[in-house]
C-alpha cells in the first residue's frame, strides 16, 4: 500500500475539522512538523487542542497557530520560549493542561497501545494532581493520568518508506515516536521517501501500521532556538 502524498495540504484536506485533538511531535524546534504546521494555519480550523512538549516560538512551529488563535487548548510540559503563549494563558484566552515531560510522552505511548490510564508518582502532592484520582500502592500514593488519543498526529521524520516505516535522526526522535502511534490518522513529513526493503528493520522506530500518509516536504531549514557565540578574543 503505497501511503504518499504529494503535500501537506493533500494529506489532510479530508481529516481537519474545527475542534479536534492534534497530536504534535518535536522539542523546541527539533523534529517539528513545519509542513503540516503550515497547512493547518492555512485551513483555518478553529478551537484545536493540541498536545505537544511545547509550543514552538513566537511564529515559529506551533507559535504559528497560537498567533492565528486556532489553538483553544495546549496539553503541554515546557512553554517557557512563546511570549504569546505566556499572554494569552494569563488572559485566559487559551487553556492550558500543564503535565510534566515524562508523564506527557507516556500519556502518548499509552494511548498508541491501547492503555487508557496509568498511575505515576510524578506531579503527586502538586496542582498536577488536583481533581485526579489517588490510588495507594505499597504505602505511596500515586496520581491517574489518562492515556492520549488523538483524532490526528502530525510528525516529522528523517527517512521513510512508501509503508510509511519511519526512521528519526538523533535529538527528532524525541516527542514524534510517541506522538506518531497515539493518533487515530498519523500523517508524517519527511526529508527522503525510499521504496520497501531500503530502511534497515533494526532501525525502524516507527512500523508503518501507525502510520496512514506521509508527505516529503524537503528542502528544510535547520532552525536554531538560541544561537550562543563566544566573544572574539583580540589578538
Amino acid at each position: 500500500m503505497n501511503k504518499q502524498f504529494p503535500d501537506a495540504k493533500s494529506a489532510l484536506e479530508d481529516v481537519l475539522h474545527d475542534n479536534m485533538l492534534i497530536a504534535s511531535g518535536g522539542f523546541g524546534l527539533c523534529g517539528i512538523p513545519e509542513r503540516l504546521i503550515d497547512t493547518i494555519v492555512e485551513s483555518g480550523v478553529k478551537g484545536l487542542t493540541i498536545a505537544s512538549n511545547n509550543a514552538g516560538i513566537d511564529g515559529v512551529g506551533l507559535g504559528k497557530l497560537l498567533r492565528t488563535r486556532q489553538i483553544a487548548k495546549m496539553i503541554s510540559s515546557y512553554v517557557g520560549e512563546n511570549r504569546e503563549f505566556e499572554r494569552q494563558y494569563l488572559s485566559g484566552e487559551l487553556q492550558v493542561d500543564f503535565c510534566p515531560q515524562g508523564t506527557l510522552a507516556e500519556r502518548m505511548r499509552a494511548g498508541g497501545a491501547g492503555i487508557p490510564g496509568f498511575y505515576t508518582k510524578t506531579g503527586m502532592g502538586t496542582l498536577v494532581a488536583e481533581g485526579k484520582e489517588i490510588k495507594n500502592f505499597d504505602g505511596q500514593d500515586y496520581v491517574l493520568e489518562r492515556g492520549i488519543v488523538a483524532d490526528l498526529s502530525i510528525v516529522k521524520a528523517w527517512k521513510a518508506d512508501t509503508t510509511g516505516n519511519l526512521v528519526f535522526r538523533k535529538t527528532a526522535r524525541n516527542f514524534n515516536a510517541p506522538a506518531a502511534t497515539c493518533g487515530k490518522v498519523c500523517v508524517a513529513e519527511v526529508e527522503e521517501i525510499v521504496q520497501p526493503g531500503e530502511l534497515d528493520p533494526d532501525k525502524i522506530h516507527v512500523p508503518g501500521v501507525y502510520v496512514q500518509r506521509i508527505i516529503c516536504g524537503a528542502p528544510y531549514e535547520k532552525k536554531i532556538e538560541f544561537r550562543t557565540m563566544r566573544a572574539r578574543e583580540t589578538a
